[in-house]
């Protein structure tokens, strides 16, 4: 097959699966593109999109791509259906809210097999807000062009269906997974502090959460922090830890590899306000680090319900990382167990092969006459 996948910011989960995807479908034997926004994720996406210059071998494009909607998007569905036409594309594989936009309607235009992944995205909203009725009657209105959907996680699937209905079209779950040699034990740097986060340093992470218990928690104990993340919201959270006196045992490191990041802590603190199926999770018991994190998402399908805050506030989360940093809190050792299960459960390989198949059984003769 001829893939083109379609997506806006090379950043996040959302790119990790993209670049997954790409390798695995190349590994196998199928030709795949890419096309993403040419302005975001700074160094660091350059090297990841040349490293995965490999896997592409009908190229990498990067074009403008508006997070908004707007004027712009005109041309990212010019972009779409000018490379999906030089490639000779089988198959248009939407990510997030942008990819999803533009391969469906490139897909309905060209006749192409079209498959959407929302990563979250526009499930975020609900319909009581004026951003919400615009982002998910796009979605509605898209829902019934597409000729698949798939979700990676049970929770994803359930929101589509709460907020747009039953998918109209085919839709398969296929988790995200961890390629074999991401399973090995991290061992935290002798500099690392009694907590990380990482992220992007946005209010939909939790970094204001976090230091918001860590002041709670001064009045029993002195908990440093790493915060591991760039984005728009990073000097208001700078700002937030000086107000709090938080300044000597908060630092911010900016972007870092994932596996340099979860070193810089003995304890993973996820505090996020939304998430859909986060990579983070899966990487950190992929390296045996200790978690807390909020019970929002897909996050219930990868981890037991006491390492999920019962509720989403600075008091909750800090008796929360009290407790898992108290000594004889076996953290540890349980973090050894979840490793195993996560290597039977989220398998990169395993995400490659479903979607593959899905992809083939949208080309035959019969599923394409439907």
């Amino acid at each position: 097959m001829r893939i083109l996948q379609v997506f806006r910011a090379p950043v996040g989960g959302l790119f990790r699966h993209v670049r997954d995807l790409a390798r695995g479908q190349s590994q196998r034997g199928h030709d795949v593109a890419m096309l993403c926004d040419s302005e975001g994720g700074g160094d660091m996406a350059r090297q990841l999109l040349s490293d995965s210059e490999k896997y592409c071998r009908l190229g990498i494009r990067r074009k403008p791509i508006s997070r908004m909607p707007g004027v712009g998007d005109a041309a990212g569905i010019r972009h779409t259906l000018a490379m999906a036409r030089d490639i000779r594309a089988d198959v248009i594989h939407g990510h997030g809210a942008k990819g999803g936009l533009y391969a469906r309607l490139a897909g309905k235009r060209l006749g192409i097999a079209s498959l959407y992944t929302p990563h979250g995205g526009s499930l975020y909203y609900d319909w009581s807000s004026r951003a919400g009725k615009m982002f998910l009657s796009t979605e509605w209105a898209l829902a019934r062009i597409v000729d698949a959907q798939s979700f990676v996680c049970a929770f994803e699937r359930n929101r589509f269906m709460d907020l747009l209905g039953h998918p109209k079209s085919r839709n398969i779950i296929a988790y995200n997974g961890l390629w074999g040699e991401e399973f090995e034990t991290l061992v935290p740097d002798a500099n690392a502090a009694d907590v990380v986060l990482m992220g992007d340093m946005r209010p939909v992470k939790g970094v204001d959460i976090l230091l918001e218990a860590l002041a709670l928690l001064n009045s029993r104990q002195r908990v440093s922090a790493h915060i591991v993340g760039d984005g728009p919201d990073m000097a208001s959270f700078q700002a937030l830890a000086t107000r709090l006196n938080l300044d000597g045992q908060v630092k911010f490191l900016g972007r870092l590899p994932t596996k340099e990041a979860l070193r810089k802590g003995r304890l993973l603190v996820m505090p996020s306000r939304h998430e859909s199926f986060p990579y983070t999770v899966l990487e950190a018991l992929a390296g045996q680090v200790p978690i807390i994190t909020s019970r929002v998402g897909g996050i219930g399908e990868a981890l037991p319900d006491h390492l999920m805050l019962k509720q989403l506030d600075p008091p909750t989360l800090a008796d929360k990382i009290h407790e898992r940093l108290a000594p004889g809190a076996h953290a540890a050792e349980e973090a050894v167990t979840l490793r195993e299960m996560a290597k039977k459960r989220f398998s990169a390989e395993r995400m490659t092969d479903d979607i593959l198949a899905f992809y083939g059984d949208l080309l035959t003769p019969t599923a394409r006459q439907a």
